[in-house]
This record gives structure tokens, C-alpha cells and sequence, in this order.
């Protein structure tokens, strides 16, 4: 009887040693696909993050074409692409994307072109853009006799909105899309309407 329980003792411990290596392989296997989703999330993180940092890079440069558009829409007339108002003039939403647009017409800001004092660092895609469209003369809220610009203020003997004033659409980009260097880039289109006087 000893030797059979032995003989038994023997093939009942060789059998949880191979148990054992399945065990660890399987929380090895585990552990190791846990670790590459850790590595992909945090990957995906940093894209975002470039990306992010990317976008706010162009915006800040649109922003800039922004307020060289303004700085120089009164004083120079020559910067004005078209008369949207005029009859025949068809004004899309994007002058960009107008294939009429005169090429012209598209003001690169940068301290060379006398369009502004901005040169956009080396982190943006490339100097910012704006188009200015002359959308005419419209009756100017802020001077008007209206009391409070309510509803009712003809009751008051208001004349209503009693002069007008220029406006203009301005659209700025951070820069040319189809320029070098520019690939998968962030491209900002900022518009804004601008009143003259």
C-alpha cells in the first residue's frame, strides 16, 4: 500500500506544475494586453493634445488677420475685394472658396505688405489671409432715435434708425491650405462684420 500511494502522490503533484504554467502564461498574456492599450491610450492623448495646440496656433494667427482687416478697412480702399451689394455681385458665404474671387484681392498679413505688424511663428502653418467685402450701406442701430430700440418707439415720436453706415465682412484664415508645408495641418476661418464709422 505504500508504494501505490506513492506512486500516486507522484502524478498529483506533476499535474498542478503544468496547471501553474498555464496559470502564468495566461496573467503574463493578460498583463501584456492590459500594458499595449495603456501605451495606445496615452498615445491617442498626445495626438489630441498636438492637435489641440495645433488648432489654437491657427486661431491665434486668424485672430491676427482678424484685427489687421479692421485696422486697415477705413483707410484703405484698395484692400476691399468686392461690392457685395452691387446688382450682379454674387457673394459667397466663404471667399476662399469663390473661384470669381480675384486672387488679388486675398491680403497675406505680414510686416512686408504693410497689412500689419504680425509675423506668425515658425510653429504656424504659414502668415494668416483675409478678404474684405463691401456688404454697403445699412441703417446703423447705434445712432438711432429710437428710445431704448425698443418695439414701440415710435410712440415716443422716434424716427426710427436716421443714418447709415458702411459695413463690411471681413474673413480671416490662419493660412493657405494649399500652400506648402501646410498637409494635415489646422487651417481657422474667423469671419466678422465691420462697421465704418
Amino acid at each position: 500500500m505504500n508504494r501505490a500511494h506513492v506512486s500516486q502522490h507522484s502524478v498529483s503533484g506533476h499535474g498542478q506544475h503544468g496547471v501553474a504554467l498555464v496559470v502564468a502564461l495566461l496573467l503574463l498574456i493578460v498583463i501584456t494586453l492590459v500594458g499595449l492599450a495603456a501605451v495606445r491610450g496615452t498615445i491617442m492623448q498626445q495626438r489630441m493634445a498636438a492637435n489641440q495646440f495645433d488648432r489654437q496656433i491657427a486661431f491665434q494667427s486668424a485672430e491676427a488677420a482678424m484685427r489687421a482687416a479692421q485696422a486697415r478697412v477705413a483707410n484703405f480702399p484698395a484692400d476691399i475685394a468686392r461690392n457685395c451689394q452691387a446688382g450682379g455681385v454674387f457673394c459667397e458665404g466663404n471667399p476662399f472658396e469663390d473661384p470669381n474671387l480675384d486672387t488679388s484681392k486675398i491680403i497675406t498679413v505680414d510686416s512686408g505688405t504693410g497689412a500689419g505688424q504680425f509675423a506668425a511663428s515658425n510653429l504656424a502653418t504659414g502668415q494668416p489671409q483675409y478678404v474684405v467685402e463691401n456688404m454697403g450701406n445699412w441703417y446703423d442701430p447705434s445712432t438711432s432715435t429710437g428710445y431704448g430700440q425698443s418695439a414701440n418707439a415710435h410712440n415716443y415720436g422716434a424716427q426710427g434708425t436716421s443714418t447709415t453706415a458702411v459695413y463690411y465682412r471681413v474673413t480671416a484664415r490662419s493660412g493657405n491650405p494649399a500652400s506648402a508645408g501646410t498637409g494635415d495641418r489646422a487651417v481657422v476661418v474667423l469671419q466678422a462684420m465691420i462697421k465704418r464709422g
